[in-house]
């Protein structure tokens, strides 16, 4: 590995750290400009004033707000995520299940769309002008421009109402089974998958069509190299890059969508979590549970960056 690409490694790097920054501070003014006294909300309407300015001094509340965003920040990035201001909790052991669900819905709507999503955007790509590239075009098209509420709505209606096949909300009791595997999982991951695949299979599809207009390609053939041999060793090599890009935007579009998707399928993950928090103006939660949705969304964007610098063959050459 040349010194160009590791210099471009460790820009991206400093780009993220420097971007996570800037989200922290953005999360932190966002939560401290929610209208109403924490403190009186806490208390009730009832409490007295000096029982709310005693809560105000417990939680650090009467400091200027530049105190304690760097003590919040200084306790974020030892792991100390605090205390609930509601449940009294620490915060880590609020968000640890959650978190596990999230990620387990996460990773399954993972594994089915994506396999999916570039197998069939790489065949457009291949089968550009067909009958088969306008379908997949003209559905694709039609799916993004759905928002997720209404694909999770459509759902309801056609497996739960319908069919009868499918619960409406998540159950999330018994996942030992088959059948409550399904019940847990059925509906969300219908949902997200619906979104991220046709996110994913028109990126993919564009990558690809890229690289086969590329003229090292158009030599390959020229040079009496199969169709196939073309695409599996020229085109999708060098397309690698922009491919994994589209996979990882596509996965940051799923961060999104799992908010909308626990709320309405009472899925108990950490977007549901968060809802809840906002509910109650419970500060310290919903700054933690943004943060991981942060740093989530960040971690995708700058891997699918790094490998697209590793595997730039031009890169590698200079």
């Amino acid at each position: 590995m040349n010194s160009l690409i590791l210099r471009l490694i460790a820009g991206r790097i400093l780009v993220a750290l420097v971007t996570l920054l800037i989200v922290a501070v953005t999360i932190f003014c966002a939560t401290a400009l929610l209208p109403g006294d924490v403190a009186e909300i806490l208390l009730g309407q009832a409490a007295t004033p000096e029982a709310v300015a005693g809560l105000r001094t417990a939680m650090n509340l009467d400091q200027p707000a530049f105190v304690r965003f760097f003590l919040w920040l200084g306790n974020l990035a030892t792991g100390d995520l605090g205390v609930s201001y509601v449940n009294n909790m620490p915060i880590a052991d609020l968000i640890g299940s959650r978190l596990v669900n999230s990620l387990k819905l996460a990773g399954i709507t993972a594994a089915l769309s994506v396999p999916v999503a570039l197998t069939l955007g790489i065949a457009a790509a291949i089968l550009r002008g067909t009958v088969y590239d306008r379908i997949i075009s003209f559905l694709t098209i039609g799916v993004i421009s759905v928002p997720e509420f209404m694909v999770a709505t459509l759902a309801v209606i056609v497996f739960a109402v319908y069919l009868g096949w499918l619960p409406a909300l998540s159950m999330t009791g018994d996942v030992t089974t088959f059948a409550g595997l399904l019940k847990a999982f059925a509906m969300p991951v219908i949902t997200l998958s619906f979104v991220i695949s046709a996110q994913m299979i028109r990126m993919t599809r564009a990558a690809v069509i890229e690289t086969l207009n590329a003229p090292y390609v158009e030599m390959a053939l020229l040079k009496g190299a199969s169709r196939r041999r073309m695409v599996l060793h020229h085109a999708l090599p060098n397309a690698l890059g922009p491919i994994v890009n589209a996979v990882a935007l596509s996965l940051s579009y799923l961060l999104g969508g799992v908010i909308i998707v626990e709320t309405i399928f009472n899925y108990p993950g950490i977007a549901k979590l968060m809802l809840d928090a906002v509910s109650t103006r419970d500060l310290p939660l919903i700054q933690s549970c943004a943060m991981i949705f942060c740093i989530a969304y960040l971690l995708l964007i700058t891997i699918a960056d790094l490998v697209a610098i590793v595997s730039n063959p031009r890169l590698r050459r200079s």
